[in-house]
């Protein structure tokens, strides 16, 4: 189809005024414009992007922060658990793992543990447990990204069909839709990544206990623990993208609609996105974690299965017990976990989309020049033809 199939593959049969702004307004404000914005195959290059830059740079902190909680717990080696996060998902370990619990090593600080653990361990000791993360964290958040932005965008066109503002509740739907979708897609997966770290099954092992789970409990089985993850992770997101697109929309507001947020501002509005929603959740998350310990705990003990608290139950105890503030118990380290992972990955994710819109622009602009000289040619041509008609 020539130019033709090229218009439509990059969505140019659209109304006329999104190609009036195309062709008048800065790149730098085409971000969501329909002719420009990018495509999910475009979507899940970011997002995958922004999953190995995080995972590699906040790895390494999460196992110094674990190495130094774990020496000063003094707790029976081989029957207790933790978990360990590295801003994407919550991973499972076993104390007993010669590669986190070490008494031998005695750390004074974080700076301490960084030098000593690459110094006897090797300096790859630090991305320990990256490889398993990373298995569940990729298809996870290429998930979770793809379906918020085409969720998003779908509705922005729908109900706020301008290039800037879009309603408070856009985000909040597509947000906590899309982790909806991210959690249920990935939780058959953390069960099979779970058990067999903790029982060191075989694949064959594995599919054997799987069949039998969904024998005794039916395929529901498979989500076993899903709604503390929801509890925690829906609200989250909807906080987190409500903020960080108000953020962003009150920058580009300030500056006319004429410039979009620096990566910077996009750094800091994702930390202080993800650290109010960090704030708002942390009792889902205490409740998660006290559920994911003693199920891992039961695993590495083999003791019969025990029937689940609730949620409102597990809360309600903690607050008969220690009162309001064992709600936010490790309040801090979350937030420093928390911040700073939100706002690499947001930052990683809008770098990728900016690359393609910039791409995505060029290739049009192309186009578009080809078809003006096309039109020009032809417009030459028949004046040649009229000339050769009439030489009068």
């Amino acid at each position: 189809m020539g130019l033709n199939g090229e218009r439509i593959s990059f969505n140019m049969m659209l109304p006329t005024r999104y190609w009036t702004l195309f062709m008048t307004e800065s790149p730098k404000t085409l971000v969501d414009n329909p002719v420009t914005r990018i495509r999910p195959v475009q979507q899940i290059a970011a997002s995958c992007t922004g999953a190995l830059i995080t995972s590699f740079i906040v790895t390494p902190l999460d196992v110094v922060k674990i190495r130094l909680q774990a020496q000063h717990q003094q707790l029976p080696i081989g029957n207790k658990c933790y978990i360990y996060c590295n801003g994407l998902m919550d991973h499972m370990c076993n104390m007993c793992s010669p590669e986190w619990y070490s008494k031998k090593q005695q750390f004074t600080g974080t700076l301490d543990a960084f030098m000593k653990i690459s110094r006897t361990e090797g300096l790859t000791s630090l991305w320990s447990g990256l490889g398993p993360t990373l298995l569940l964290a990729l298809p996870a958040t290429v998930a979770y990204f793809v379906t918020y932005e085409q969720l998003r965008v779908k509705l922005k066109d729908l109900f706020s069909p301008g290039l800037h503002d879009q309603p408070v509740w856009i985000p909040l739907i597509a947000g906590s839709v899309a982790r909806i979708g991210a959690v249920t897609l990935v939780s058959p997966l953390e069960l099979v990544r779970t058990k067999m770290q903790s029982e060191k099954m075989s694949y064959f092992e594995m599919k054997q206990a799987l069949r039998s789970l969904i024998q005794y409990h039916g395929v529901t089985g498979l989500w076993k623990g899903l709604m503390p993850t929801l509890l925690r992770d829906v609200p989250f997101s909807g906080i987190y993208w409500v903020t960080y697109e108000q953020l962003k929309a009150d920058y580009i507001r300030r500056h006319q609609y004429t410039k979009q947020p620096s990566l910077v501002h996009n750094f800091l509005f994702g930390s202080l996105a993800g650290g109010l929603a960090a704030f708002v959740t942390t009792p889902f998350d205490i409740v998660k974690t006290l559920r994911q310990i003693q199920v891992a705990e039961n695993e590495i003990m083999r003791s019969p299965p025990t029937r689940s608290q609730s949620t409102r139950r597990i809360l309600n105890q903690l607050l008969a017990d220690k009162g309001y503030r064992a709600l936010f118990t490790g309040l801090a380290p979350r937030l420093i976990k928390v911040a700073p992972s939100c706002a690499i990955m947001i930052t990683s994710y809008e770098m990728g989309k900016r690359y393609f819109v910039s791409k995505n622009t060029q290739t049009l602009q192309e186009l578009l020049d080809k078809e003006t000289l096309e039109q020009n040619e032809q417009a030459a041509r028949r004046q040649d033809n009229v000339e050769q008609v009439d030489p009068l």
